[in-house]
C-alpha cells in the first residue's frame, strides 16, 4: 500500500494574502494561468496579484484557459513561461485552469515537446513547479498528480505522473460565493462522483477509503441545503473535494468518469453532471458484486445505496442527451481496454457499459 501526495495544501479565509511568503519562495518570476472571468468575478486573481505585488514579484497573466483545456492552448502557456523565463506556474481557478497549468509545466520544461511526446511522457527529470489557487470545489485537482486534457482529436485524455503533483495548493471558501446555481452543483456531484468510485474501486486502500467515506458523508450532509451554505459549510464542502481528490491520487476513477467523457466531448455537458448521471448503476453494479464493501460505505455515510441513488438523482443536473442504438453502439470501443473501466469492482464489459448506456438515454 502506498499514500504519497506530496502537496502543502493551506485552506482558509485571506489564505492566499496569508501565504506570500510561501509563494515567493518559489521564484520571482511567475506566469498565472485563468478563464476569462471566473478568477476575476470570485477575487481570487486579484487577492494573487496583490501578494505577488507585496514581494515584487514579476508576473504575467495568461486568461486564454477554457473548460476542458486544450494541449494546444497548454502548450501556449507553457512556450510563454518559457519565453519569460518563469520560476513557477499559478493556476487560478476551477479544475480546467489547475490541470492546464500542470500540462503547461511540462511543455516550459520542454518547449519542442509535441502532444504526442506529452502523451508518451517524454518529458524531461525535472518540470516547472505548479501552484493551484482553487476556486471551487469539485475536481480535487490541488492536490493530484492529474491533468485532464483534451487532445487535437477533441478527445480527453488524462496525464498522471507524480511530477505534476503541485508544490503548494491555496482554497479559500469564500471564492465559491460567485458559482452560478448550477456550476456548484455540477461540481459538487463530481466531487461524489471522486468519492464513490474511488471507494469502490479495485485499487481501493483503507487510506483512500477513509478519504473517500468522508468526502462523501460531508455532501451528503449539504447537499440538501446547497442553497444557502453558511461560510463554515462551503468551507466543509471544499474539503470534501479535496478529500476525493487524496483519494483518487491513489485510485483513479471508475466507469462513471470512462463513460462521462463522451457527454462532454459530444455534447458539452458540465464534467461534473457527465459523471454523475452513471452514479446510480454504478452503485448498484457494486453492491452486487462487492456487497460487504457497500455495506461499508453505507455505515459510514449514513445512507444506503437506495438512499444514495435517490439523493444523486435529485441534485445531479439534468443533461437533456438522448441517444440512438447506433450512436450507442459507435461507442462500444471506447470502453475496451479502458483504465477507468478496469478499475470498476467485479467485472464490468463493454458489453455492460452498452446496456447502461441504453437504460440511461434511451
Amino acid at each position: 500500500m502506498r499514500f504519497y501526495v506530496p502537496v502543502d495544501l493551506r485552506v482558509g479565509a485571506d489564505i492566499v494574502h496569508d501565504s506570500a511568503d510561501r509563494i515567493a519562495s518559489f521564484g520571482s518570476r511567475f506566469l498565472l494561468l485563468t478563464g476569462a472571468s471566473s478568477a476575476k468575478a470570485c477575487g481570487a486573481l486579484d487577492d494573487l496579484c496583490r501578494a505577488l505585488e507585496s514581494k515584487n514579484c514579476f508576473f504575467r497573466v495568461y486568461d486564454r484557459i477554457r473548460q476542458n483545456p486544450a494541449v494546444n492552448v497548454c502548450k501556449e502557456a507553457g512556450l510563454l513561461a518559457s519565453q519569460m523565463q518563469a520560476d513557477c506556474i499559478i493556476g487560478v481557478g476551477g479544475g480546467s485552469a489547475l490541470d492546464a497549468a500542470k500540462a503547461a509545466a511540462v511543455f516550459a520544461a520542454a518547449p519542442s515537446l509535441d502532444e504526442k511526446g506529452l502523451y508518451a511522457y517524454s518529458w524531461p527529470k525535472a518540470v516547472l513547479p505548479v501552484i493551484c489557487v482553487g476556486t471551487t470545489a469539485g475536481t480535487g485537482s490541488e492536490v493530484t498528480p492529474v491533468s485532464v486534457l483534451t487532445d487535437s482529436e477533441s478527445r480527453k485524455r488524462s496525464i498522471r505522473d507524480d511530477r505534476l503533483y503541485p508544490v503548494l495548493s491555496l482554497g479559500d471558501a469564500r471564492y465559491l460565493t460567485s458559482l452560478p446555481r448550477s456550476f456548484l452543483y455540477s461540481c459538487a456531484v463530481d466531487a461524489a462522483a471522486h468519492c464513490i468510485e474511488s471507494f469502490f474501486a479495485k485499487t481501493a486502500t483503507p487510506i483512500s477509503r477513509m478519504f473517500a467515506s468522508r468526502g462523501a458523508a460531508v455532501l451528503a450532509q449539504l447537499f440538501g441545503h446547497m442553497d444557502s451554505l453558511s461560510d463554515d459549510e462551503r468551507e466543509q464542502l471544499y474539503l470534501a473535494s479535496i478529500y476525493g481528490g487524496y483519494a483518487i491520487s491513489v485510485t483513479g476513477t471508475a466507469f462513471p468518469h470512462a463513460m462521462g467523457y463522451f457527454l462532454t466531448e459530444q455534447y458539452s455537458v458540465a464534467h461534473g453532471t457527465a459523471c454523475a448521471v452513471f452514479l446510480p448503476a454504478f452503485l448498484r453494479h457494486a453492491a452486487s458484486c462487492i456487497p460487504r464493501d457497500t455495506a461499508d460505505f453505507e455505515k459510514r455515510t449514513g445512507l444506503t445505496v437506495p438512499d444514495w441513488t435517490a439523493l444523486l438523482r435529485r441534485v445531479t443536473p439534468p443533461c437533456g442527451v438522448t441517444l440512438t442504438d447506433t450512436q450507442i453502439e459507435a461507442l462500444r470501443p471506447r470502453f475496451v481496454r479502458n483504465s477507468g473501466i478496469s478499475r470498476t469492482p467485479g467485472v464490468f464489459t463493454d458489453a455492460e457499459a452498452v446496456e447502461t448506456l441504453k437504460e440511461i438515454f434511451q
